[in-house]
């Protein structure tokens, strides 16, 4: 059974409640799906996932929340090798902060890539002065991106 983590990142628990709310979409896939909600570098490194899903909102200035932000600066300061890892991004923000808009989601996304990590498919982007509930927009966006997954992840 292939292996897929969710790490999160959240302030209030909106994005907690996304990859929640997703996790038995993944699970009727065939995944085996553990929600990490204060996320390590480790739990991304040690034992690998055969996908992983990024769910983050963002915080003040385009910050990533407090639980992700470790992950994310161990993720600067080791720059292990990601090349092995297929992964989605489902960033929450709003678009009123204007160019800060899904700050930590973009700069999460950015990072991975730089570190060889393949993004699959399009990066999801809720804007919470369009969707009230994000998981009104994720629900869908998952299940129309579970079966664009490579048969042997």
């Amino acid at each position: 059974m292939a292996l897929l983590k969710i790490f999160v990142g959240t302030m209030y628990g909106g994005s907690l409640d996304v990859a929640e709310q997703v996790q038995p979409l993944f699970e009727q896939a065939g995944y085996m799906v553990e929600v990490l909600d204060q996320p390590t570098l480790e739990d991304l490194t040690e034992t690998r996932p055969d996908l992983a899903l990024f769910v983050t909102s963002t915080t003040g200035s385009g910050d990533v929340p407090g639980n992700l932000s470790g992950f994310l600066n161990a993720l600067s300061a080791q720059s292990p090798a990601l090349d092995w890892l297929r992964y989605g991004l489902i960033a929450l923000g709003d678009s009123s902060y204007g160019e800060t808009y899904c700050g930590a989601g973009r700069q999460l996304d950015e990072r991975l890539a730089d570190l060889g990590a393949t993004r699959h498919g399009e990066r999801l982007e809720i804007d919470a002065m369009e969707t009230f509930m994000a998981d009104d927009a994720a629900l869908p966006w998952v299940e129309s991106w579970i079966p664009t997954l490579p048969a042997t992840a």
